[in-house]
């Protein structure tokens, strides 16, 4: 997987690329990656594009449950979707690094429309059963295996340096925005025509960010003069990851989160619906409010991005994410529940957008598809772990439980990782 282009010295795409002028101080600011072409097509796909991935996500949830009626099936797609990420992302990590980064993403967003296509034609021909969801959501784990890292770590192509953690929160934000109204419009496509629309449109959806790539202009991929093996490449990466303690400090962090933290997501259907008695619109609310407490801490990020000191930030954000979670287990109304999900969502994206900040900053510009392979093995690659031990803990304990012991140990990693690694709060 490489561009057949001739040999010549590695070098970064985003090095390539004239400097925009100076931004001023002002309102602009908050918006200063938008001054880059390329990230503005970027940036209008995704929007389109990650509408229809929220409502494939939530339907594929709820048609689970409705197969099986069990949390622990809920619990074992998600981590089956999650398991290529694991097992692929170290080797898609060392692809990133030699080859094309954007032709890598336009590869996988065509694959990934092309399985939802698939899902939503097994859904109307009344042929689907809960095996044929395990397939195709390992398939597009696979996918997102190669997707993450390259999409990660393209952003400093699009923007530079100096606009990098503004990228990063704008299209938080942008996920955040679609967080909202695509579970919302699931619930409401759910109850009206069933889960097969929103695996079509999901497909749909993928046209507008293939067609914002193919827009997009950057310098020719230069292969590194020297070519080792991929194998080569990811000892190289990994030795970097642990020589640094940052690195390796945000990385443990980011795998505790992923592993008893984040899984909430996986239990939201089974809390509305064995806890709250509740249906596929008030899931879809629920959704909905992570994705508005995530759009206002995207929205913050972007705005104060070249003021706030990101070090800090993460500290207070890891340990409040901790507190917030058990505040959710507790809850037992809808408004309160709602309620509760508007500040996890702000306190998960404060914490997952500092961090690959962080780490996209502190990378050297040859490493960084590995170090962000890294970070993807992390926060996406512990997902089927994360997901394996809700689904268990919520079948055999009851999905408060399961959430308010997460919770606990979440809160304990954060301290004893900023109280081990003092530098870390320190970082700017």
């Amino acid at each position: 997987m490489a561009d057949a282009l001739p040999p010549a010295p590695s070098q970064p795409a985003a090095q390539a690329l004239p400097a925009p002028p100076p931004l001023k101080r002002g309102p602009a600011a908050a918006f200063g990656a938008l001054r880059h072409r390329n990230f503005r097509l970027f940036f209008s796909g995704q929007l389109v594009s990650l509408i229809g991935t929220w409502m494939h996500q939530v339907a594929r949830s709820w048609l689970v449950l409705e197969l099986t009626n069990s949390a622990f099936y809920v619990g074992f797609v998600a981590a089956l979707g999650s398991l290529p990420v694991l097992l692929l992302s170290l080797y898609a990590g060392a692809v990133a690094d030699r080859m094309s980064k954007l032709r890598l993403i336009i590869m996988t967003q065509t694959a990934a429309m092309t399985l939802s296509f698939a899902l939503a034609a097994l859904v109307f021909t009344h042929a689907v059963t809960v095996w044929h969801i395990v397939v195709i959501a390992a398939l597009i784990g696979t996918v997102n295996a190669f997707d993450v890292p390259g999409r990660q770590s393209f952003f400093i192509e699009l923007v530079g340096r100096d606009d990098l953690m503004n990228a990063i929160a704008l299209n938080s934000s942008a996920f955040n925005v679609t967080r909202i109204l695509g579970p919302s419009v699931a619930g409401l496509l759910i109850g009206l025509v069933g889960v097969g629309a929103c695996f079509l449109l999901d497909g749909f959806s993928f046209m507008a960010v293939i067609a914002a790539l193919l827009w997009i202009r950057i310098p020719p991929f230069r292969r590194p003069t020297t070519r080792p093996s991929a194998w080569a490449h990811i000892g190289e990466g990994l030795r970097y990851v642990r020589s640094d303690r940052r690195i390796m400090a945000l990385v443990v962090n980011i795998a505790v989160f992923s592993i008893f933290g984040y899984p909430f997501l996986v239990l939201l259907p089974v809390v509305t619906k064995q806890v709250l008695g509740r249906g596929a619109i008030a899931f879809g609310w629920m959704s909905s409010a992570v994705g508005a407490g995530a759009l206002a801490g995207a929205l913050l990020l972007a705005a104060f991005s070249r003021q706030l000191p990101k070090g800090r930030v993460l500290r207070w954000a890891s340990a409040s994410f901790g507190v917030v979670l058990v505040a959710f287990a507790a809850a037992r109304t809808l408004p309160l529940v709602l309620l509760v999900l508007v500040g996890l969502g702000f306190v998960m994206i404060t914490n997952n957008a500092t961090t690959n900040t962080l780490l996209q900053t502190l990378a050297p510009d040859h490493m960084r598809g590995r170090v962000m392979s890294v970070y993807t093995l992390a926060f996406v690659g512990m997902g089927p772990i994360g997901a394996f031990q809700a689904g268990y803990f919520a079948e055999r304990f009851g999905a408060p439980a399961a959430l308010a012991g997460g919770a606990v140990i979440c809160l304990v990693a954060s301290l004893v990782v900023f109280w081990r690694v003092p530098g870390l709060a320190e970082l700017s």
